[in-house]
């Protein structure tokens, strides 16, 4: 773990980052200039975000039809996905026979296994009960087990005192709450099933409770925010790998039922779980991966995954399986891989997950139940309430286990005085991280991450086929697709400036979203040479008087500034999720996360965006037959050296400021969360950036000062060791000289400049 000085580093280096940003934006705000020549005036004063919008000719007249734009990615995903479960509910309509239903099931189990596992095998747990009381005839033991060696899950036993024969179990899932388990609400439900002679083990999820895993050691500080920033922030890292949170997640729920059953107070042939929220989740997904779970009651979760994208969208990241939408897969499956046994959906009209999706799903799964021969077997309750727990819902709950887990008893709900949560405290200091200097989700990710990465570098080392097959395999997983012929693009403004003109465009595209970009045409008789410049914030940042474009088009050159998808004027849009702000930064997880499970990525769109670009400076009459080359700066380089695989047609790359890897992104403990939407899930199975810039040997190809996952500048030895696959691959061609690398390079622009004249004269 870094030091406190370190982590408080990464933090104020992020913080300064987003500071720098805003900073910088300020000044363009104060530099920009009017449509308009008449005034100028005015001309100084009008900021960039509101000249440079193609989308409006002036601020008064919009492009009615693009109003919508900021949202385009989230709509351009929520498509791909109803396109998908179109596809699956005509399937599931088409099943009518028990058979039918039998073969599907086996189906979704195998997939389930597909896109969540493959599980770790099982260890020995090594339980430890390391306190226990009693309270009111209830017994509490406070255990601590290893789900796998060294990665400790903390939990509670709750059991009758007076409890003489084996009784039924019950897994309790924590929604998303810091306290998990010792939660009063929680407490609440679990309380009132021990009374009723219940045993119940209720766990904390990661990045709950005491399994928070960053923190700041010497202040107790929470470095990522716990509970869903948690998940996401190191779900994102595991995506990479092509794991999941999910599966970690659900590993623990099934390693909570092994030791649930090891217990002599427990009968294992009457094992329960349930939970709320968050909890419904876990519920949900272990009730559908382990056959011992008898009856499943999942509260507050079970929607469909049309209702969820229509309303709230996807959420952090165990909450989302690889490639699982577009495998075919919703809330429904769960309930379908384990039918006909006992299930209970419970709802409320207005939770956060649409109720309409709950009714849709049940009536799915009521389907299957009764082709399968226990209609009853399935269950609904639906109470008139928000996110919450209620007294109808709670007595249905009761009621449901003592009738599936045979314990009849009383279903009303009793007063409960919780038990204080520091009475329920397990781990020594409060926290796994602290008092058992064990794994962590990031040291799990990390090590599957460094497997995959010795992969690659094995596969670099068998021949001259890996950069062809990886980039195969690139477009494969980016979801890239060669946007054809482009279309002509619509003519949204011009005016002059000292020695050029700004066009605004509007590009186009049959992927459903316009694309708007600048053009920066000097003065004079063309053709003349023309580049591509991408910055990560949008088209407007580097655009104003005096800015970086400006000085490359006095060069001569065209200048043509696009807004990616997601960024500018095409982003982020309204849709955040519930994980955007993870205290060390800022991300658009659940989008991201969202695009995973429909196989695409917001890179192999934006690639898609970049080379539609290129092809319409082509067919333009004043750019010159030179190659088209370009300038991404930051996070944008991943987007330009994904374009630039894809197509010989961009000339040469120049990358200020990139990160070199996502190897470095998936084995760094405090990444900064900017360089997430220029990941690509599962990359690292097939291949990383520096495969893709292996690739463009011999193109010209420039890189300054690049960066760390954490923002970090490298040292030339590091920047070198990062990206040791592509300059070897350009040696090995003869091309070395065309690969530069430099670092702590103070006036990029005038390097891209130098850079750009060498290009030019081939040397």
């Amino acid at each position: 773990m870094p030091s406190t000085n370190a982590l408080h580093e990464v933090l104020h280096r992020s913080a300064a980052f987003r500071c720098c940003g805003t900073v910088l934006r300020a000044v363009l705000l104060s530099t920009a200039v009017c449509a308009s020549p008449a005034s100028a005036a005015a001309a100084q004063t009008r900021p960039p975000e509101e000249e440079l919008r193609a989308f409006y000719r002036s601020p008064s007249e919009p492009y009615m039809a693009y109003t919508d734009a900021s949202n385009a990615l989230y709509r351009y995903l929520a498509a791909k996905a109803s396109a998908y479960l179109d596809q699956r509910e005509r399937d599931v309509r088409a099943l009518s026979t028990r058979e039918d239903w039998l073969e599907r099931q086996r189906r979704v189990r195998e997939t389930l296994l597909r896109v969540v596992g493959p599980f770790p095998e099982r260890t020995p747990l090594r339980p430890r009960v390391t306190g226990a009381f009693e309270r009111e005839g209830i017994r509490v033991e406070k255990v601590v087990y290893e789900s796998v060696p060294g990665y400790h899950v903390t939990a509670a036993l709750f059991l009758p005192a007076d409890a003489r024969e084996p009784r039924p179990g019950i897994v309790y899932f924590s929604g998303h709450s810091e306290l998990a388990f010792r939660s009063s609400a929680y407490q609440h439900v679990i309380l009132n099933l021990v009374r009723k002679g219940f045993v119940v083990l209720a766990i904390d999820p990661v990045g709950q409770g005491e399994r928070l895993e960053y923190i700041d050691a010497a202040t107790g500080d929470t470095l990522v925010r716990p509970n869903t920033a948690h998940h996401s922030y190191s779900g994102a890292q595991l995506f990479l790998t092509g794991s999941s949170q999910a599966s970690l997640m659900i590993w623990d729920g099934i390693r909570a039922i092994d030791y649930l059953v090891s217990r002599p107070e427990v009968d294992p042939a009457r094992i329960g779980v349930t939970g709320r929220s968050g909890g419904g989740t876990q519920a949900a997904y272990v009730a559908a991966f382990d056959d011992r779970v008898v009856a499943a009651a999942p509260e507050n979760y079970i929607t469909s995954l049309r209702r969820l994208w229509e309303t709230r969208g996807p959420q952090d990241a165990e909450q989302n399986f690889y490639h699982g939408i577009a495998s075919g897969l919703d809330h429904a499956d769960l309930l379908l891989a384990r039918a006909p046994r006992p299930t209970l959906l419970i709802t409320t009209t207005r939770d956060i997950f649409s109720i309409q999706g709950s009714r849709e799903t049940y009536e799915e799964a009521m389907r299957a139940y009764a082709a399968l021969g226990a209609p009853d077997a399935l269950q609904r309750v639906e109470d008139d309430a928000g996110h919450e727990s209620t007294l109808r819902n709670r007595e249905a709950l009761y009621a449901f286990f003592q009738d599936a887990l045979r314990l009849p008893g009383n279903p009303h709900d009793e007063v409960i005085t919780p038990i204080p949560a520091d009475s329920l405290r397990v781990s020594r200091t409060g926290l796994v991280l602290t008092s058992y200097q064990g794994e962590t989700t990031f040291t799990l990710s990390r090590a599957a991450a460094l497997a995959r990465i010795e992969a690659l570098r094995r596969a670099r080392q068998e021949g001259d086929s890996h950069p062809q097959t990886a980039l195969l395999r690139a477009r494969e997983l980016s979801g890239y697709v060669d946007p054809g012929e482009v279309s002509e693009p619509i003519f949204a403004g011009r005016y002059q400036r000292d020695g050029y003109a700004v066009e605004k465009h509007i590009l186009p595209s049959r992927l459903g979203y316009p694309l708007p970009f600048l053009l920066m045409v000097p003065e004079g008789k063309g053709p003349h040479p023309a580049l591509l410049y991408l910055h990560p914030d949008g088209k407007h940042v580097h655009a104003a008087p005096g800015g970086q474009m400006e000085r490359l088009v006095r060069q001569g050159y065209i200048v043509a500034a696009p807004d990616l998808v997601s960024s500018g004027e095409l982003g982020p849009g309204l849709f955040r999720g519930d994980s955007y702000d993870v205290t060390v930064g800022s991300a658009p997880y659940g989008a991201w996360f969202g695009a995973a499970t429909v196989e695409e990525s917001f890179v192999g769109l934006q690639a898609a965006d970049i080379v539609r670009v290129v092809r319409m400076l082509r067919g333009r009459s004043e750019v010159s037959a030179e190659p088209i080359r370009a300038v991404a700066i930051g996070a944008a380089g991943s987007a330009l050296q994904h374009a630039a695989a894809f197509t010989p047609e961009i000339g040469g790359i120049a990358l200020v400021g990139p990160l070199t890897s996502y190897a470095s992104l998936a084995t760094t403990r405090y990444y900064r969360p900017e360089f997430i939407p220029g990941a690509v899930a599962g990359m690292l199975t097939a291949y990383d950036l520096p495969d893709l810039l292996a690739s463009l040997a011999p193109r010209p190809t420039l890189i300054l000062n690049p960066v760390g996952a954490s923002g970090t500048p490298l040292s030339l030895e590091d920047a070198r060791a990062e990206l040791a696959p592509a300059i070897d691959w350009y040696e090995s061609r003869g091309a070395e000289g065309a690969l530069r690398l430099q670092v702590g390079v103070a006036a990029t622009g005038d390097e891209v400049l130098r850079w750009l004249t060498a290009a030019e004269e081939g040397t």
